[in-house]
């Protein structure tokens, strides 16, 4: 086994004890005025892959997935999503709904030339999305 099929088996049971309990849990308040946004890229860019994605976070502080704290969550980047997905259920985790639930707040993607879209919503720590949701207007990026 290598690092990310170690990582990837991580967020799977995450999201799976996530989702056993969420029943349970309901949705975390989130903040007034509390809001995720992309320093860059920006919406209309173009550019070469690979792309560098930079997440901004007001009104909310960032702290792992797993990590009950008030006030706090952590990004998932939904790359080429059409609907976003259910607000009380965990964040699912795949090539489209990739996890940051190391707090990590950029990621370098690989991307296909071609317009993609891109946006981000914080969960809390078990993945779920705040009420009300802290999600990213989706923006559009053009891969040359």
């Amino acid at each position: 086994m290598n690092i990310i099929d170690s990582a990837q088996r991580l967020v799977f049971c995450s999201v799976l004890v996530a989702s056993m309990v969420s029943g349970v849990h309901g949705a975390t308040p989130a903040p007034d005025g509390a809001g995720v946004y992309f320093v860059t890229p920006v919406d209309g860019q173009v550019l070469s892959s690979p792309v560098t994605v930079r997440f901004g976070l007001e009104g909310l502080g960032v702290a792992p997935a797993g990590v009950e704290r008030e006030a706090t969550g952590h990004h998932h980047l939904l790359v080429d999503v059409d609907q976003l997905p259910a607000s009380d259920q965990p964040i699912p985790a795949d090539e489209h709904h990739i996890h940051f639930g190391g707090g990590q707040t950029q990621t370098t993607l690989e991307l296909t030339p071609g317009e993609h879209t891109l946006q981000l919503l914080v969960g809390d720590h078990l993945h779920i999305p705040h009420k009300p949701p802290v999600m990213s207007e989706k923006i559009t990026i053009t891969v040359k």
